[in-house]
C-alpha cells in the first residue's frame, strides 16, 4: 500500500463511524497530511451538519500550513450549495497544494464538478485511489442514485430443516448474540419491510433494541389494512410508511401510500426512491422475500441458521439457491452472507 492508498483507507475508516445516521447523505472521511504526518481529520457526522471536509480544515491546528498540504477524501468533494456550502469552493480558497479523492461521486449534482473547481483552480486532483473500497462504502448511496432504487437485503432465520416457524407460530429460531448482530443491522440500514402476514403473526416492532442506534424506518407492505392499528408496527418509535390499496394519508408519523397490487415491486421501488431511502432490509414473510428472490431483486442476502434445531412443520423456507460469500458462526447459529452478481 502506497501512502496515498493509506490515507484513503484512515478516510474510510474515519466515514464508518457514522454508518446508519448520514442518510440521505454518504458516509465520507477526511485526512489532512503535512510533510508526511496528518495533522486534521474529520467525517461526516449527520445530514445537515458540516460535510468530512470542513471537520478535517477546523481540526487543523496551525491553519498557516494548509497550502503545503495534501487533502484526502474518500468520496469526491461535493460542488453544489444544499445545507451547507460546497466543499469543493472551501478547498479551492484555502488553495491546498494537492487533493486525492478515492471514489467520484456519480450523483448528478456532483459528478466531476468537485474535481473540475479544484482544477481549475491550479490545484491538483488525483482520484480513484483505492475506488473500489470507497464504492463498497457508499454502496446504498451509489445504489440509490444510479438504479434509483434503495440497495435491498433480504434477511431471514430458518431451522436446520429448512423452516422459519414451528406451525405457522412465531418461533424462536437464533440466539442473543445472532439478536444483537441483528439490532445492529437495523441500526445501519435506512428502512426495514415486512409483509401483512409476518406483521399479523409476529406483531413486531421492527426497532432497533439490544444496542445503541437510530430506529430505521419501518415500510409495511399490507394492501387490505388487515394490521390493527394498535399493533406495535404503528406505535410512536419510528416513521412508518404502509403501503397500501385504500388510502394516500399522512397521520402524524405514519404514511399510508397507495399501491395497485400488480407489479407493485417496481412501484414499491418508485416509492421508496420517492421517500429518499437508500437501503431496506427485507425481512419477510416468505411470500415478500421470495417475490425479491425471483425478481432478482436484491443486492445482498443474510441467511441465519439454526442447524440443530428441527421444527418438522410450518412455513418452509424461501427458496434460494445462490453461494455464499462468507459464513460466520456465531455459537451454535451460522450467519450466510450473499452478493447479488
Amino acid at each position: 500500500m502506497n501512502n496515498d492508498e493509506l490515507y484513503i483507507k484512515r478516510c474510510i475508516e474515519l466515514a464508518q463511524k457514522a454508518l446508519g445516521k448520514t442518510y440521505p447523505n454518504p458516509l465520507v472521511g477526511s485526512v489532512i497530511v503535512h510533510n508526511g504526518e496528518i495533522i486534521g481529520e474529520g467525517y461526516h457526522h449527520k445530514a445537515g451538519e458540516n460535510h468530512a471536509e470542513i471537520n478535517a480544515i477546523n481540526s487543523v491546528k496551525d491553519k498557516s500550513l494548509i497550502p503545503e498540504s495534501t487533502i484526502y477524501v474518500s468520496l469526491e468533494p461535493c460542488a453544489h450549495y444544499g445545507k451547507t456550502p460546497p466543499c469543493a469552493l472551501k478547498i479551492k480558497e484555502l488553495g491546498f497544494k494537492k487533493v486525492v479523492i478515492g471514489a467520484m461521486d456519480s450523483h448528478d449534482k456532483v459528478n466531476g464538478k468537485g474535481k473540475k473547481i479544484i482544477q481549475d483552480a491550479g490545484i491538483e486532483a488525483i482520484s480513484g485511489i483505492l475506488e473500489k473500497e470507497c464504492i463498497e462504502l457508499n454502496k446504498r448511496f451509489f445504489t440509490y442514485h444510479e438504479k434509483k432504487r434503495p440497495y435491498i437485503i433480504l434477511k431471514w432465520a430458518e431451522s436446520g430443516d429448512g423452516f422459519l416457524d414451528k406451525d405457522f407460530k412465531p418461533t424462536a429460531i437464533s440466539n442473543t448474540l445472532v439478536n444483537q448482530f441483528v439490532h445492529q443491522l437495523r441500526a445501519d440500514e435506512h428502512a426495514i419491510l415486512v409483509g401483512t402476514q409476518t406483521a399479523l403473526t409476529d406483531n413486531p416492532s421492527l426497532t432497533v433494541r439490544n444496542i445503541e442506534g437510530i430506529n430505521p424506518v419501518r415500510v409495511l407492505i399490507d394492501f387490505e389494512l388487515k394490521v390493527p392499528e394498535d399493533f406495535k408496527i404503528y406505535n410512536h418509535q419510528a416513521r412508518t410508511l404502509v403501503l397500501n390499496a385504500i388510502k394516500d394519508t399522512t397521520e402524524d408519523h405514519i404514511q399510508f401510500i397507495k399501491i395497485k397490487k400488480e407489479n407493485f415491486l417496481s412501484d414499491l421501488m418508485e416509492v421508496l426512491y420517492k421517500e429518499q431511502i437508500q437501503s431496506i432490509i427485507i425481512e419477510g414473510g416468505r411470500f415478500t422475500l421470495q417475490q425479491f428472490i425471483n425478481t432478482g431483486l436484491w443486492d445482498e442476502a443474510i441467511i441465519i441458521k439454526n442447524e440443530n434445531l428441527k421444527l418438522e412443520n410450518g412455513t418452509k423456507a424461501p427458496e434460494f439457491s445462490h453461494i455464499a460469500c462468507k459464513t460466520e458462526n456465531y455459537r451454535d447459529n451460522t450467519i450466510s452472507f450473499f452478493k447479488s452478481k
